[in-house]
């Protein structure tokens, strides 16, 4: 009875995750295209879950509102019900950001549980951190309840100081990414590193690189986010040299060149680029460099659900069984695997065949006052509030209209909670 009612549930989850695919695909409309991967492998890029708005590094770029640090956490409760409504509207295997703020500011019993709670109802948990709270013995207990990912924001807009000295430089802050890569060894996590782009770090990106590069046995991806008008940073409007394309180049000066960023679409083509590669021998080698094969990948096997919270040995099992009724790909997969080591040879030789995994992530954020309201629809990247997902450039642009909202909130055992963002307490009644 058990493994029927197992059988029965997977149907139903299968049905569930369909008709959200199939949501996804109407909302994006005509940016669902070949090689557009939400709609098909996926049901959203990843949404936010903010669990405090309290920082304790004042950046020149932020995002935070000028109210920030005057706002009350709000519930478990409400944050409970958030990670459900996750759930709800993009299924289970999503990508959910625990950020902030920084959510290491969080009392540290009720962070365990958020984490613990979005692992139990299926939900790919990362946090996401300035590094500075996040010790050793938080990132353990935290993977020690289902923390798949951390990813640290480290850069020169938020004003660290190195023995008494504020740093203005991207390498003067490798020590600091070295001791966070330090506090998450052996704990299983994927480490991320976030760097904010502007005109002062611009020309270190091929530098900033090199040094992920030489550390892709610990890092996983990084991701870099151009400076955006919004928020109550000092900083305003980018510099015109800072846009997508030059950030990409950028890159490439330190890593690999005519790196092929438009195979793979995640949204808007406005706002994303995502380049998945390997590493061998410290040299950079992308994964996908055909649009039409990658195309005809998303078309035969998108009925798979790939999300990194499942089953491995499901995962492989359903893709095996894929192939077999698709034999021509058994060719086209050795085709391909033959020419990526065919470019890789002599490097695999010296590195005695490791190779390591490194995704690189380009995230174009729009000016509060420029919003398209196109790219708002296709948006890949979410906040969930008390009221549902709002596009992440939206919510930064009109932060205060949420995080100062009052709330009521009832309880498991019936009692309410009057929650008011700018009082430190919060009201209960029967």
């Amino acid at each position: 009875m058990t493994h029927i009612n197992s059988i029965k549930s997977e149907q139903a989850n299968a049905i569930i995750r369909a008709q959200q695919l199939g949501e996804t695909q109407e909302r994006m409309g005509e940016l669902f295209t070949s090689n557009q991967i939400l709609g098909r492998l996926q049901t959203i890029g990843c949404v936010a879950v903010e669990i405090t708005q309290k920082c304790n590094l004042d950046c020149t770029l932020c995002y935070l509102s000028e109210h920030s640090q005057q706002v009350a956490d709000i519930p478990i409760e409400e944050v409970f019900r958030r990670l459900d409504d996750v759930i709800k509207h993009y299924g289970k295997g999503t990508h959910v950001q625990i950020t902030g703020g920084d959510p290491t500011l969080r009392k540290h019993s009720e962070l365990i549980e958020i984490i613990s709670y979005a692992n139990k109802i299926g939900l790919y948990t990362a946090l996401f951190t300035n590094g500075i709270g996040a010790t050793r013995k938080l990132l353990s207990n935290l993977a020690a309840v289902g923390l798949r990912d951390v990813a640290f924001h480290v850069d020169s807009t938020q004003r660290r100081k190195i023995d008494g000295v504020e740093v203005t430089l991207e390498a003067e802050l490798n020590g600091v990414r070295d001791d966070y890569l330090d506090r998450t060894k052996g704990l299983g996590l994927m480490v991320i590193f976030n760097t904010t782009v502007h005109i002062g770090n611009f020309l270190e990106i091929p530098s900033l690189v090199e040094f992920f590069r030489h550390r892709a046995d610990q890092i996983g991806l990084v991701s870099f986010q151009l400076q955006a008008d919004t928020g109550r940073g000092e900083w305003r409007e980018r510099d015109i040299v800072i846009n997508k394309q030059s950030v990409c180049n950028q890159i490439e000066k330190g890593s690999s060149p005519d790196l092929p960023w438009d195979i793979i679409q995640v949204g808007h083509t406005d706002c994303h680029f995502y380049m998945p590669t390997v590493v061998v021998n410290n040299t950079i080698y992308p994964l996908v460099n055909n649009k039409a094969f990658f195309a005809d990948f998303l078309k035969d096997f998108e009925h798979i659900s790939w999300d990194r919270q499942q089953n491995k040995f499901k995962l492989a099992f359903e893709f095996l069984t894929a192939l077999a009724i698709r034999p021509r790909w058994w060719l086209r997969f050795l085709a391909h695997g033959s020419r990526l080591m065919w470019a890789m040879a002599k490097d695999l030789l010296t590195a005695r065949g490791q190779v390591n995994q490194l995704t690189f992530f380009v995230q174009n954020f729009m000016d509060a006052e420029e919003l398209v309201q196109e790219r708002i629809d296709g948006c890949s990247f979410m906040v969930m509030t008390d009221q549902g997902p709002v596009s992440m450039c939206q919510h930064n642009s009109q932060r205060d209209d949420y995080i100062l909202r009052p709330l009521e909130i009832t309880r498991a055992d019936g009692t309410r909670l009057q929650y008011k963002p700018l009082s430190i307490k919060v009201a209960v009644s029967a």
